[in-house]
């Protein structure tokens, strides 16, 4: 790809990696529209280092108290004494069935689920159940109940989400969207399943890119150009995606999904019919 093909890329990483609408699906989309070559899974787990720091630096201060608290609570041989340190186990825990189901399907993931009937697939089915997740909490808005916070995660959420978000490796259905849906069934409010979902992609996100550093160095380092074009993606993804991180959350205060649930509705759609009719090839 060229450097400009690159920057374009990054910054649709960055945009939508956050945004329930998966990044993944525009990463595959947006080159088919404009003639591009697919950049591929590895591209793809790759760049996502920019938004992982965006993710790093935007909640620097929880990851920080996390992090201290788990090294503490081992070194002093209590690992769950305080909330802060069960946190870091329960992210662990729940990182567990994404790792898992990644490595089995792998082969698939990388080829033939990046299918364009698979993401419209996606893209709708998800916005489906999404729609009926907003819906329940809406219920519970009116009864006057109490939603829950950050504070009131406990093992089960972190289990359940977790294994929410395994649902992600299938392109078109979106990090974010599949674990924010699985907090929305499971009582918790907007903001407290935003911010645990981005909590909770950071193992994840940093072993998949990893993973794909390494079994790609030959290529990215066969070339200036190569590397060249990953770091100005990472970098574009990471000022786009700290940004958006910053409009979700505070979105979500006040707003409900609903706009994401339409999106996701006429972009599948959009996605079917180009295919359906020749325009791209699946």
């Amino acid at each position: 790809m060229t450097l400009f093909e690159a920057i374009v890329l990054g910054i649709v990483q960055g945009l939508t990696e956050f945004l329930p609408i998966s990044s993944t699906a525009h990463l595959r989309i947006i080159p088919a529209l404009a003639g591009w070559a697919d950049p591929g899974a590895a591209f793809t787990a790759i760049v996502q280092i920019g938004t992982l720091l965006a993710v790093m630096l935007y909640f620097r201060k929880d990851i920080i108290i996390i992090v201290t608290a788990v090294i503490k609570g081992i070194l002093e041989g209590k690992p769950m004494e305080n909330d802060d340190s069960r946190m870091g186990w329960m992210i662990v825990a729940g990182t567990v069935p994404i790792v898992i189901f990644g490595l089995l399907f792998k082969s698939e993931i990388e080829g033939s689920l990046r299918s364009l009937y698979w993401i419209s697939g996606a893209l709708i089915g998800l916005a489906l159940i999404l729609s009926l997740a907003e819906r329940k909490i809406q219920n519970t808005i009116k009864k006057y109940l109490p939603l829950k916070s950050m504070n009131d995660i406990g093992w089960k959420e972190a289990l359940l989400i977790g294994l929410a978000q395994s649902i992600a490796l299938i392109p078109g259905s979106s990090r974010s969207g599949v674990t924010i849906t699985g907090g929305l069934f499971l009582n918790l409010s907007r903001e407290a399943a935003a911010r645990f979902s981005f909590l909770l992609s950071l193992p994840s996100v940093f072993a998949a890119a990893l993973l794909q550093l390494y079994e790609t160095r030959a290529v990215i380092a066969a070339s200036p150009e190569h590397l060249t074009n990953i770091l100005a993606a990472s970098l574009a993804a990471g000022i786009v995606g700290y940004a958006s991180i910053a409009f979700l959350i505070n979105y979500l205060k006040k707003h409900t999904t609903t706009i994401f649930i339409a999106y996701r509705l006429v972009a599948g759609a959009a996605i079917l019919y180009l295919v359906t009719t020749g325009v791209l090839q699946p």
